[in-house]
């Protein structure tokens, strides 16, 4: 039978939409309070480290890595896994990037990378201490697309990566923009916060001077910063950095040494040639890129009879010589999507942090009082060798020797099956003073 929906129009949709934007919100584009990563990072970097493909071993080809993803727990395209993991790689949107790349992984020009069959990567250090104590119970597992295994809801993260590296999604109805900060103040700042859980942001903020952005530039005032870590909205402006250099025959030229976080290049140098194409800016004479390996370089050639200062300032007003951050801080609590200022981040990283270390603890107590209870057993079996022997040698098969041997001493099956494992030559000399030990 055919079968019909019949329902108002608005009331499917709006069920419909509202699916889709509780599932983009939650699964997709907004990053989690206590790991600040995006399922699809997480699942990246949780894959990789399943797979062995850590910071101390070879590099391994890309494309692999994406089918484990895509294969296992990211049911979606391969373009939009690799693209994570390329830009989880690029030093120049990640303060702390979280995997290492081997090949062309784009450029601050906006480049694309090679494709995945070309490019290896592996986990950086600092992506291992994110997944730490991962595999003792440390965190809530859930089961993949297809039943068939288990992947993490959150990492453990050893640090506050949320506020180290900062995010950056639009979802629905919602948008995010955490800015990156540098890893020693953060980290110091969330000591504090542990030694005071009511201390106060200014004290945070000796701490926390303000955003670190990888590729530099000047934060221009602090009352941005301090908006935004209060409130968790804000505008930040911030200018590249120049110098202006005296030329022979009496030139000037300014030139551009760190541009403002997430400004294109290239598309920066073509506007300054259009604006001195159209004469908007006047008195620029040449304009070249000369950034290499060794860092970046805009050299901006002035004519003699003009104010450099006046250019540059210019160039503030009309190219992204001088940009602006809107900072929104939003992230994931508890699935649900809330602006934060710094106070609740770290509050919030800190609870997960007693949670993790608590699991941690049950799961290494567990494993320790097992130990104890296998060689209590042992010892039992030591003090009672010979009777030991006789019993294994008089039974027909093991079963029934770690009965006879769980009546005859009051053994648990653990302990009795521990004895029957062991082997004849832990007998030589087996060290009662290690066992008590």
């Amino acid at each position: 039978s055919d079968k019909k929906i019949v329902m108002n129009l608005e009331a499917i949709m709006g069920d419909r939409f509202g699916k889709y934007s509780k599932y983009i919100i939650q699964e997709r584009a907004l990053p989690d309070v206590r790991d600040g990563l995006k399922p699809v990072q997480r699942r990246i970097l949780y894959s990789m480290n399943k797979e062995g493909n850590t910071a101390n071993k070879p590099y391994r080809k890309s494309a692999k890595t994406v089918g484990n993803v895509i294969g296992n727990y990211h049911p979606h395209g391969d373009t939009s896994v690799y693209d994570a993991m390329v830009r989880l790689s690029q030093e120049w949107k990640i303060r702390a990037p979280l995997i290492d790349m081997q090949g062309n992984n784009g450029s601050i020009d906006n480049d694309p990378a090679a494709a995945m069959r070309y490019t290896e990567a592996r986990l950086s250090p600092i992506a291992s201490e994110l997944l730490r104590d991962l595999d003792k119970d440390t965190v809530l597992m859930s089961l993949n697309f297809d039943d068939t295994e288990y992947e993490p809801t959150v990492l453990p993260a050893a640090y506050p990566n949320l506020l180290v590296n900062g995010s950056t999604g639009i979802s629905a109805g919602y948008a995010t923009d955490i800015p990156p900060h540098n890893l020693q103040e953060v980290i110091d700042a969330t000591i504090h916060r542990i030694k005071y859980p009511h201390c106060h942001l200014d004290k945070l903020m000796e701490f926390i001077k303000g955003p670190d952005f990888p590729t530099g530039g000047t934060i221009i005032g602090k009352m941005g910063i301090e908006e935004a870590y209060r409130t968790g909205r804000a505008k930040i402006k911030v200018r590249a950095v120049t110098d202006i250099e005296p030329m022979q025959n009496g030139k000037n030229r300014i030139v551009v040494t760190e541009l403002p976080y997430m400004v294109n290049k290239a598309r920066l140098i073509e506007k300054i040639a259009e604006l001195a194409r159209d004469k908007k800016i006047d008195g620029i004479t040449d304009l070249r890129d000369e950034s290499d390996r060794q860092g970046m370089r805009i050299c901006i050639e002035l004519r003699r009879d003009v104010n450099p200062n006046i250019i540059l300032n210019q160039l503030y007003k009309h190219t992204q010589l001088q940009d602006t951050f809107g900072v929104i801080m939003l992230a994931l609590v508890d699935n649900q999507p809330k602006i934060l200022n710094i106070l609740d981040m770290l509050k919030y990283y800190l609870l997960h942090q007693e949670d993790v270390v608590t699991r941690r603890t049950k799961y290494d107590l567990n494993k320790a009082e097992e130990r104890a209870h296998i060689l209590e057993g042992l010892m039992v079996a030591l003090d009672n060798i010979d009777r030991v022997i006789s019993i294994i040698r008089g039974s027909q098969n093991v079963q029934i020797a770690k009965e006879s041997l769980m009546a005859e001493f009051a053994l648990s099956d653990a302990q009795s099956q521990a004895i029957v494992d062991m082997r004849l030559r832990a007998l030589t000399g087996l060290e009662r003073e290690k066992l008590e030990a």
